[in-house]
């Protein structure tokens, strides 16, 4: 039996599904959920509820939401204790309780859809492919084998996430996101397409990237800086991805405050470095941190930093000073700044 029937299998034994992104959802996660449910409305689940935490903030991200008028709930981690008979738990583009998610760890979950390195993934129906560069690829593959209906709103969704997961095909792509792309391609809206590609940015989201250029440190090839405190907080990953195009610079780390926690972004195209694993040992101790060997995230609580809260000057200050030395040691770098 191929997964794709597995997976319908086990969702014709469902009377609802609960599909849960996860924290600060991106096209990707939310393509896949969007794909899931239509397949489980095909395998006959009429109740069906896409969950998310944290913020939908990237002006990408808001549009690829509204231009496709995706419904979506905020996720309560007591309501998932008391699922009705017959409901199904899904997780798409992550796959562990607690990790990156707001759902009680230990909790039993039905599905795991998954692309990012993980471990002690446990659920009823398990498809995690590190190999592949989106978990729209894999839900594409899904929706292409069993049949499932795909409308145009469907289709832009997929090829979108699948092109944006993959920075434009240039990162992690494999033969399997262009062959997904390609069949997508006939069924996607280009007008859609377009609008969801060139959302209009916030001055805050121009001002973080502005901080970052200005508080930048290099230390070989490797260039670290933070954007202070923002409310944006995709404002990292665009700095990041903005500063890797530095010329001489192969790794990029970018940190902020948002709200009560240190967020963190980081690329790395250079092959003698995994970044997810550096992000992950240098900060497992006080976060949580991790992601592929060229993209990777983490999050930090403010409660480390108690003691300075009072004071945000002094507290962006530490965090600076610490999250810095942290890196520094963390990639074996000189101690003295090119910049």
């Amino acid at each position: 039996m191929s997964t794709a029937q597995q997976l319908h299998d086990l969702l014709t034994e469902g009377s609802e599904l609960n599909i849960v992104c996860h924290n600060n959802p991106d096209p990707d996660c939310l393509a896949s959920a969007l794909a899931l449910g239509r397949i489980a409305s095909a395998a006959g689940i009429d109740e069906r509820h896409i969950f998310y935490s944290g913020d939908i903030s990237h002006q990408q991200n808001r549009a690829f939401v509204n231009l496709l008028e995706i419904d979506l709930k905020q996720f309560d981690p007591a309501a998932i204790q008391d699922l009705p008979p017959g409901s199904l738990l899904a997780f798409v583009d992550h796959s562990v309780p607690g990790a990156n998610n707001r759902v009680p760890p230990g909790t039993a979950v039905d599905i795991v859809i998954d692309h990012h390195p993980a471990e002690g993934i446990d659920a009823r129906f398990v498809d995690h492919r590190e190999e592949l560069g989106a978990a729209a690829t894999m839900l594409t593959q899904y929706v292409r084998e069993l049949d499932v209906d795909l409308d145009d709103t469907l289709a832009t969704a997929l090829l979108f996430a699948i092109r944006s997961e993959t920075l434009g095909f240039l990162r992690g792509a494999t033969c399997a996101e262009y062959d997904a792309a390609g069949f997508l391609h006939a069924h996607a809206d280009r007008k859609l397409l377009r609008q969801i590609s060139s959302p209009s940015v916030t001055g805050e989201t121009i001002d973080a990237i502005s901080t970052a250029i200005d508080n930048r440190m290099t230390k070989g090839a490797v260039l670290i800086s933070h954007v202070g405190r923002t409310t944006e907080r995709d404002a990292l990953p665009q700095a990041a991805d903005y500063l890797a195009t530095l010329e001489g610079v192969d790794t990029t780390i970018i940190f902020g405050v948002i709200h009560d926690a240190i967020h963190l972004s980081a690329r790395s195209p250079d092959p003698r470095i995994h970044i997810g694993d550096v992000l992950r040992e240098v900060f497992e101790d006080v976060g949580s941190a991790g992601g592929h060997h060229d993209v990777a995230g983490g999050e930090i609580p403010l409660g480390i930093f108690a003691d300075y809260t009072t004071d945000d000057a002094q507290l962006l200050a530490i965090v600076e000073q610490v999250i810095t030395a942290r890196l520094v040691a963390g990639l074996k770098l000189s101690n003295k700044s090119e910049d």
